[in-house]
């Protein structure tokens, strides 16, 4: 099963979210700041991450930012759920993925994270 990182301050966002994507079959961690995001991603190996921009300790910029200039983990696709920084987001195409504006029907979640997943797998991979 496929593993993601949920990383919200919101802790209905990161429940609803684990709670829906856990149903959807995925394996489901969450944190609720960047700091302890990233010291999980770097314990769980997610194929993905999904994170907020407006958190404490460490943005969801500044994880992305971290990841990338992290070896191990910079390959990770990172998509941005925010309800007001979609265009800074958008400004940075190397540090996101994808970019989901609040509130969005979960339909394009879910076919986001498909997308990705199935672009990253080893047979994708150019």
């Amino acid at each position: 099963m496929t593993t993601i990182v949920v990383v919200d301050d919101e802790t209905l966002i990161t429940d609803f979210l684990t709670f829906f994507l856990e149903d959807a079959g995925y394996i489901v961690h969450a944190a609720h700041n960047g700091a302890d995001a990233l010291e999980l991603i770097r314990q769980v190996s997610p194929a993905l991450v999904i994170t907020d921009y407006m958190m404490p300790r460490m943005t969801g910029l500044e994880l992305a930012l971290a990841m990338k200039a992290d070896p191990v983990i910079q390959r990770i696709p990172v998509i941005l759920s925010s309800a007001a920084q979609g265009a800074s987001a958008r400004a940075n195409p190397e540090l996101f993925a994808a970019v989901l504006d609040k509130p969005y029907p979960v339909e394009a979640l879910l076919e986001t994270l498909a997308g990705l997943i199935d672009a990253a797998s080893p047979g994708n991979r150019q």
